[in-house]
Order: C-alpha cells, then sequence, then structure tokens
C-alpha cells in the first residue's frame, strides 16, 4: 500500500513538473512574437538598399578632400557645418587658500569654512562671538579676499563680505595648553556657525592629535620658559621714586601700565623690564613720593631675539643704577653679583635661544610671543 502511494506520488510529481516546462515555453514564444511585432519597421534601409534611379552595379563616388575634381565628376556641394551652440561654462571652484600669516599649524587648532555665498563679516562675527564664549585661549579669525588674494584680520567693525574664513584657537600659552573642554567648544561652535549660514568646514581637526600635540607643545615650551632678573639694592638711604624714574627715562624706558617701566626694541617689543622690589607697582603718582629698598630688572628669554646682548644691556644698566644710587647689584638671594655669575646667566641664556632655534621656534619671535604670552 505504502509502495503504490509512493509511486503515485512521484508520478503526480513529474507531470507537473512537465506541465511547468511545457508552460514556459508557451509564455517564451509568445513574448518572441510580441517583442519582433514591437521592435519591426516598414521603412526601407538606405544604408543597405540602392537610391532610385541607381543600377546595382552602378560606381559609388566616395567623398574627397582634393581641392580639384575629376572632369567627369559632379561637384559636390558644400555643406555647412551646423552653428555651434552656446555652452554656458561651469565656475571654477575655489581652492581652498593657504592658512593666513602669522597662523601655524604646530601652534593653532585651524578651521576653514567656505561660504557658497558671500557672507557679511559682521553677521559672522557676532554669530561666532556668541558660540565661542568662554574658551580659555586666544581665538583668531580672518577672512579671504578673493580680489586681493590675501587673509584679512577679522575684528568687531570688520566689513566686507567674503567666501572663505578661517579661525585660529591658540594652543598653549602660559597657563598650558587647551583641554577637551576648550576643544570641543571651539570645534562644536565653529561649526554651529557655519550651519547657520549654510557654509561648510574645508576639514574638522582630530580630537586625540590635537590634544596630544597641545600637551607636547607645553613640554617643550615649559623646559625654555626662563625668566631671569636681577637685583640692584639700596644702600644706607632708599631709592626715591623721582630719582629713578629719571634715571629710566634718561636710558629710553618707557612707564607701562603694569607698574614698571619697559625698555624697548625698535619694533616697539619689550627686551627687559623694570619694577619695584617692594610690593607698590610703579606709575606716575606714586613715583612722586615714593621710596624703596630696590628694583628688580627682568629678562624674559623666549620673547627676546637677542638674549646674550639684551642682558649683557641690562647688566649695564643694573650697574649704572647701583652707582648711581650708592647700592649694589644682587641676585634673589642678595648675593653680589659679580662678572663670573653674568658670564654665567649669559651663557645658559645662549642655550635656551639655540635650542628654541633647534625647534624652528626662535626667540623673540611672534610666534614665541605668542606662545609666552600671559
Amino acid at each position: 500500500m505504502d509502495s503504490e502511494l509512493q509511486i503515485g506520488l512521484i508520478g503526480a510529481g513529474a507531470a507537473v513538473v512537465v506541465l511547468i516546462i511545457a508552460y514556459n515555453k508557451w509564455q517564451e514564444r509568445k513574448h518572441r512574437r510580441n517583442a519582433e511585432r514591437a521592435f519591426k519597421s516598414e521603412h526601407r534601409d538606405v544604408l543597405l538598399e540602392p537610391r532610385d534611379g541607381t543600377e546595382e552595379g552602378e560606381e559609388r563616388l566616395e567623398p574627397r578632400f582634393d581641392e580639384s575634381f575629376e572632369d567627369d565628376a559632379e561637384p559636390v556641394a558644400e555643406i555647412a557645418a551646423p552653428a555651434s551652440r552656446a555652452v554656458s561654462e561651469a565656475p571654477l571652484r575655489r581652492g581652498t587658500p593657504d592658512e593666513p600669516e602669522g597662523v601655524d599649524a604646530r601652534v593653532d587648532c585651524v578651521i576653514r569654512i567656505e561660504s557658497i555665498e558671500p557672507l557679511d563679516a559682521s553677521r559672522l562675527w557676532a554669530a561666532q562671538r556668541e558660540e565661542l564664549d568662554g574658551i580659555d585661549k586666544p581665538v583668531r579669525w580672518f577672512a579671504f579676499d578673493d580680489g586681493e588674494n590675501l587673509w584679512r584680520p577679522l575684528g568687531a567693525h570688520s566689513a566686507g563680505s567674503y567666501h572663505w574664513f578661517c579661525a585660529a584657537m591658540q594652543l598653549v600659552d602660559r597657563r598650558g595648553p587647551i583641554g577637551e573642554a576648550d576643544f570641543a567648544r571651539f570645534s562644536g561652535g565653529v561649526q554651529r556657525v557655519a550651519d547657520q549660514f549654510l557654509a561648510v568646514p574645508a576639514a574638522l581637526p582630530a580630537r586625540a592629535e590635537t590634544l596630544a600635540a597641545a600637551t607636547e607643545l607645553d613640554r617643550f615650551c615649559a623646559a625654555v620658559d626662563v625668566q631671569i632678573g636681577i637685583n640692584v639694592v639700596s644702600g644706607t638711604q632708599p631709592i626715591a621714586g623721582t630719582k629713578l624714574r629719571g634715571l629710566a627715562e634718561a636710558q629710553g624706558l618707557v612707564l607701562g601700565d603694569d607698574g614698571s617701566f619697559h625698555a624697548r626694541d625698535d619694533d616697539g617689543n619689550t627686551v627687559y623690564t623694570l619694577g619695584n622690589l617692594e610690593p607698590t607697582l610703579f606709575s606716575s603718582e606714586s613715583l612722586r613720593s615714593l621710596q624703596t629698598n630696590g628694583v628688580t630688572l627682568v629678562i624674559d628669554v623666549p620673547c627676546v631675539a637677542n638674549g646674550a646682548q639684551t642682558f649683557d644691556r641690562m647688566m649695564q644698566f643694573a650697574n649704572q643704577l647701583a652707582d648711581t644710587l650708592h647700592g649694589s647689584v644682587v641676585d634673589d638671594n642678595r648675593h653680589p653679583l659679580g662678572s663670573e655669575s653674568a658670564a654665567l646667566i649669559r651663557t645658559q641664556i645662549a642655550q635656551f635661544h639655540e635650542r628654541m632655534a633647534g625647534s624652528d621656534l626662535p626667540a623673540g619671535s611672534a610666534l614665541a610671543r605668542r606662545l609666552f604670552s600671559a
């Protein structure tokens, strides 16, 4: 009984397979006939059939480029070239400008953004102030002038419209490197500014790489961040403020807002300072009645271009003060500072400057003054 059932099922299965194959063959023929009817053309093939009035064996004339024609050849009418269509050329894409002068990827976290339509600088400035408020490090903005092919620094009163903008956050200063919070606030804030004006950042810096670079740069800066001070202390009588001011101004020093006198180079950069050894700051008012037991002269080593020469100049002025005021030149431990000690300090300054120059960060350069700002 089971074998008969199996044989019956096998037979039924075979019959179904045969029916399916037959049905597929019928469908295939049906579609082929429909396709032939759809693509069949009633037009003559002018490329394969002879022209009217032309015998099948008649020689066909080929087109020739010779200027002269054979006598028995009929002249061929010149065919006018079709008029060329005016094609509107797509505007050339502006390339990404290089970094602005004074911006350095070793020292700054840089983001450039492109606006398809010119963007008013004043609108961008207002937007970035709101988005980047609270960042612990200096942030500078620039706009690229296409006509002059240069970057222009942006400020609160900047005008004009531009396609390219650049934001640069300083990675390190004397307070230390940027942290994750500063990086997130800067990169996220610039992205939001770009989104607000439908602009596109050229590239966003990588968080881990940027923070690692900031830490390494801060380590280098800490190794060369040296300020050297020498003191001139009074003898039997305290130093009068009015006399001190006269001596300082005679040497070209200028009283600054920070309460110290500044010796400056030809570019106006401070090369050393003269301050009060006591807590009272110098001012035009206080110097009139001031009496002090000493003053301090300080050279900021990484911020001075010619450190050894500047130190010699500072030492010369310190000795002049000591002679005039009947005082003495001493170090921070109040030990007399003689020529041997001064020569040792001079050598150390030269070594620090060589190390900075070897890292392509010259002492006294604009880049160094930024890094070693307060």
